[in-house]
């Protein structure tokens, strides 16, 4: 494949990265093809040991996406990157997937409990103010001063808990973002290995 055949075939196969993104990778490879023919290498030689486009493509736009996940902590940036690491290979489905799902309940469940905790001791802390008025329609006895008290301790509970939650969140993103750096360090070391 020559020069131009392979910078096509790369540059398609970036969509989805910022124009300016691509334009730079296109120059580096133009740079790397311009230095490598100035020591003697033909322009094919150049394209073989780079290896298939597409896979150098989709290699580059996980690394991307990685990038961002790191720089800026958001569900699109590491939905990104999960998704771009899954198109890299069959087994990444196994192996990014099944974690990825995992952890998104779990932060999802987790969430959840730390938010109805919380409402529960609200709700819990406006019904003992307002129990007096409603004393004549509930058939158990309470003390409103107890209840007011014990429900702001579960409102507190269930705040910590969310916070807590939050820098759990936190955590399993950065360990999701080295785990899928690792899997892009393997796959890259697979494919460099079955190119020699």
């Amino acid at each position: 494949m020559n020069k131009e055949r392979f910078l096509k075939v790369l540059e398609r196969n970036l969509n989805g990265l910022p124009k300016e993104e691509i334009e730079d990778i296109i120059a580096d490879f133009e740079e790397h093809f311009t230095f490598g023919i100035k020591g003697g290498r033909t322009e094919e030689e150049l394209s073989r040991s780079l290896g298939d486009p597409k896979m150098l493509a989709k290699e580059l736009k996980t690394t991307s996406y990685l990038d961002k996940a790191e720089e800026s902590t958001s569900t699109k940036n590491i939905s990104r990157a999960v998704f771009a690491s899954i198109g890299m290979g069959f087994f990444n489905i196994i192996f990014i997937l099944p974690p990825f799902i995992c952890i998104a309940a779990v932060i999802l469940v987790f969430f959840t409990a730390a938010t109805a905790i919380a409402a529960s001791g609200i709700a819990g802390f406006f019904g003992s103010i307002f129990y007096p008025v409603f004393a004549q329609y509930i058939t158990f006895a309470f003390n409103p001063a107890v209840g007011i008290f014990g429900f702001l301790g579960i409102a507190a509970l269930g705040v910590l808990f969310f916070i807590g939650v939050v820098y759990l969140s936190r955590f399993l993103y950065r360990q999701l973002v080295r785990y899928l750096r690792f899997n892009l360090r393997v796959i890259k070391g697979r494919r460099e290995k079955d190119e020699i």
